[in-house]
């Protein structure tokens, strides 16, 4: 199965939603990680705290998003 940034980036906001929702009731990322994040991704923890550490991964899919569009509109 092939990945697209684009995926991946919103992969990682729906991820980040989480875990700050949860953390914001107190509880620990690990926490996060074992009950809400590992059951439905399926990620490893290194790889969850990579994406935990991603900057601004809204504004890159925007990006990629107006390239899109760019490409599109070159097209016609």
């Amino acid at each position: 199965m092939a990945y697209s940034r684009r995926y991946i980036l919103q992969r990682i906001v729906s991820i980040q939603e989480i875990t700050l929702e949860h953390t914001r009731r107190g509880v620990s990322q690990e926490y996060v990680y074992q009950n809400f994040i590992k059951p439905v991704y399926h990620i490893s923890r290194r790889t969850f705290y990579r994406y935990l550490g991603e900057e601004f991964p809204r504004k890159q899919i925007r990006e990629i998003r107006n390239k899109e569009l760019e490409e599109l509109e070159e097209l016609e």
